[in-house]
């Protein structure tokens, strides 16, 4: 993980009861709890390793509406309005900027796709816009890209991710959520066909209400109870550069790589065009559900079979309650940082602009994303588990809208009204 991740201290043990419990500790989950937190709701989060250790903090800190669905935008626009208001929320900087963001095209393919979204979102006022060549130039001086134009959002901004989640994590203990790191859910109670509780490695904790927010580990948490949810893992690799001169605070993702500017001076940088896609038994198993998925951008994964496989085989599936589970078995996922990949990013990013030959490579790391079918998030009641709500499978976009998509799992549970319309995260869509 980043070296930049700021540790919290919360309590270790658990309560005997509490209205709500959350299981996961990432951006989503923590925002939740802080939501239940402020309505004075009493709220329970459980987190089997470090709280923003895996994605929450892995991630390239964008927060963007460009390219998004057009129905997923609306919960993106209730995203910056909470990020606009977080340091005042929380009382911490959490590195947010509305700085921008921009996405390049080299062929007018590319370009075709950007027009096209442009089109499917025109009536909802993001104020994006088509740019030419020399536009390009104004936005990002210095490059030398022969690129055929792009699309630019100047209202979608970044964070920082090393340091947000766990600043929300602290301002929900301050307002009364009960947090605990190192302490794994096994399983669910259940009464009179409902949720009544969860058992947890060190016992169980009765409650109302259940949230599953365990990014790519809510699959086999639920499929453990008979529940299938279609989601399959990438790994993307990212590194950060020592403090340089940069041409914009503008992030750019050309087809290729991405740069935006680090809190600390430095650039957080990937290649965009690639990610890995280590084969697992989910492949298997469900990867007819993402035919439409592999046959537009099977180019940009690279599908492997070896170490991934045979330790996804030999993880448990099902388990028992009063047993160690798998995920006390790996508190932490650390996936395999592709170097080469990132070698590729810097080389492409500073043929693009000549200011980044002098990047020097501060730290890399690598995040395991959970993908949907179609690229967007389940954020709702599961029908087969009543009292279960989840909040997974972001897709790797979850960092930019985990604090109005925690609001909004928050709002699902209490049955209160809603931030967003949900419908395009039912559960049932699959």
């Amino acid at each position: 993980m980043t070296s930049k991740l700021i540790p919290i201290s919360t309590q270790t043990a658990i309560p005997q009861s509490t209205s709500v419990v959350i299981i996961g500790g990432g951006i989503v989950g923590v925002s939740a709890a802080l939501s239940l937190a402020e309505k004075n709701i009493p709220v329970v989060l459980l987190e089997k390793g470090q709280i923003a250790a895996e994605q929450s903090s892995r991630n390239l800190g964008w927060i963007r509406k460009t390219s998004r669905h057009a129905n997923d935008v609306p919960l993106a626009q209730a995203a910056d309005r909470i990020w606009a208001k977080m340091a005042e929320r929380v009382g911490a900087d959490v590195g947010y900027r509305q700085s921008g963001i921009m996405f390049l095209a080299k062929t007018d393919e590319q370009m075709s796709i950007h027009e096209s979204w442009l089109s499917s979102v025109s009536d909802l006022n993001l104020g994006s816009q088509l740019l030419n060549p020399k536009e390009i130039d104004r936005h990002v001086p210095g490059g030398r890209g022969m690129w055929k134009g792009g699309v630019y959002t100047p209202s979608d901004g970044r964070a920082e991710p090393a340091i947000a989640t766990s600043a929300l994590a602290k301002a929900a203990m301050n307002a009364g959520a009960i947090l605990i790191q190192n302490c794994a859910v096994r399983d669910l109670s259940r009464s009179a066909g409902k949720v009544s509780g969860v058992i947890t490695e060190q016992g169980e904790i009765e409650c109302d209400q259940v949230l599953l927010a365990g990014g790519a580990w809510s699959r086999r948490f639920l499929g453990n109870m008979g529940v299938s949810l279609p989601t399959l893992p990438v790994v993307a690799s990212v590194l950060r550069t020592k403090p340089m001169e940069g041409p914009t605070e503008i992030a750019v993702g050309g087809p290729d790589f991405s740069f935006r500017k680090h809190k600390d001076g430095g650039f957080i940088i990937m290649q965009r065009g690639k990610v890995d896609a280590p084969i697992t038994l989910d492949h298997l198993k469900i990867g007819l559900q993402f035919k439409d998925q592999l046959r537009f951008g099977k180019d940009a994964l690279n599908i492997s079979l070896g170490t991934p496989f045979f330790k996804d085989l030999i993880m448990p599936r099902r388990w028992s309650a009063n047993k160690p589970t798998p995920f006390e078995a790996e508190r932490v996922k650390n996936p395999a940082i592709n170097h080469q990949l990132l070698q590729d990013a810097l080389q492409n990013t500073h043929q693009a602009w000549p200011q980044f030959e002098q990047a020097k490579i501060e730290e890399s790391w690598a995040g395991l994303i959970d993908v949907t079918p179609d690229s967007t998030p389940v954020i709702d009641r599961v029908k087969a588990i009543p009292g279960l709500t989840v909040a997974t499978g972001f897709s790797g976009h979850g960092f930019g809208t985990g604090p109005a998509a925690g609001q909004l799992a928050a709002d699902i549970v209490l049955n209160d009204t809603l931030l967003v319309n949900p419908d395009p995260y039912r559960f049932d869509r699959f």
